[in-house]
């Protein structure tokens, strides 16, 4: 039997800590098929992202995680194999396991090498992405760094002025530094909007903006049910989303090593969802630079977007929610209490 978990009844309100939260995801995981290390550094991801509120990318995961690791298309023991290969260039070799276990094994020598040189690029390849991006880069802000992460995914995307998918919603993220107050962080998709808030919608029966997606007779649609039988998504900004979606493609893929959006086949493996593909971080110590300090730079940055009226700077809602989180807890409602509680095998389905 699993260790109790500090949550109260399903029964209740569901309000757990991020600790018991994320300790409730570990032994998913371990039940379904990872080592104890990919466990930690997954649950640790899902945890966070759901404690700032960001449900897409939470414990709205963890089934496909689970289908995932039971399909065989996953590694859930893989172990990272990191190659220094230059003075400012380090590879990891994911072993068709998860990306951010890679990114932790290269991490110190990313730093060390960044703090160096100046700069450091890792490359991730053979590796699968099923998270949100910013907590890759937000962690090097954290100590004084600027991080910029790319990785690409399945093929859903329509590149603009062609009739079917070809990109993945490919994400770009951006961590830096920021004196007195938390870092700068977002994280963007490509796509018109993240793949995982279509699945949100579809579950709610809510209908998406104009200009989202289109069904799959290549028919503009709202309907996130349509764009995820057969339909597909489109880039944000038309031709410039395309163009960024593109260079994504060539650094998280074609640079790293790892699978274009449209190399892999997962055919053979039902439940699979996690794609696999690569991961690109560009790291960057400010303190090599001229003039005043960054940090002290990118606040004066913010003050005068605050100045011109700006009301809230990209990642403002999240650190809000996190505030909240680790003061109040986080709310899950009793259904997806109950569903996490069951893959840890702490309670039985109900008889049919």
């Amino acid at each position: 039997m699993s260790a109790p978990h500090d949550h109260v009844s399903v029964a209740a309100s569901s309000v757990l800590s991020l600790e018991a939260l994320t300790q409730l995801l570990e032994t998913i995981f371990l039940r379904h098929g990872t080592s104890v290390e990919v466990a930690r550094v997954l649950a640790a991801n899902c945890a966070g992202a759901e404690r700032d509120g960001a449900h897409s990318h939470g414990v709205f995961r963890i089934p496909g995680y689970v289908s995932t690791l039971k399909s065989g298309w996953v590694n859930g023991h893989a172990v990272p194999q990191v190659e220094d290969v230059a003075s400012g260039f380090v590879r990891v070799d994911a072993g068709n396991g998860f990306a951010q276990p890679a990114l932790a094994a290269a991490r110190s020598l990313l730093v060390e090498k960044a703090r160096d040189a100046g700069i450091a690029v890792l490359a991730i390849r053979n590796s699968h992405h099923f998270a949100a991006l910013w907590p890759d880069v937000e962690p090097f802000a954290d100590e004084g760094l600027v991080a910029l992460s790319v990785v690409n995914s399945m093929t859903c995307v329509v590149p603009h002025g062609a009739d079917r998918p070809l990109f993945g919603t490919n994400p770009i993220a951006f961590a830096a530094p920021r004196a007195g107050a938390a870092p700068i962080v977002f994280d963007l998709a490509t796509s018109a909007i993240a793949h995982g808030d279509v699945q949100i919608a579809a579950r709610k029966g809510e209908r998406l903006a104009a200009g989202m997606g289109v069904d799959s007779l290549g028919q503009p649609t709202q309907d996130p049910q349509a764009i995820l039988e057969g339909g597909a998504l489109l880039p944000f900004g038309g031709h410039k989303g395309s163009a960024l979606s593109m260079m994504v493609e060539l650094l998280a893929a074609a640079l790293t090593g790892g699978n274009f959006s449209f190399e892999f086949d997962w055919s053979n493996h039902p439940g699979a969802k996690t794609p696999w593909t690569g991961q690109l971080l560009i790291v960057i110590d400010p303190s090599k630079a001229a003039g005043q300090s960054f940090a002290e730079r990118s606040g004066e940055l913010v003050r005068q977007m605050h100045g011109v009226g700006l009301k809230r700077l990209p990642g403002d809602r999240r650190h809000w929610q996190r505030s909240k989180s680790l003061a109040e807890g986080i709310v899950l409602d009793a259904q997806t209490l109950a569903q996490l509680r069951e893959l840890a095998g702490e309670i039985e389905r109900p008889s049919p």
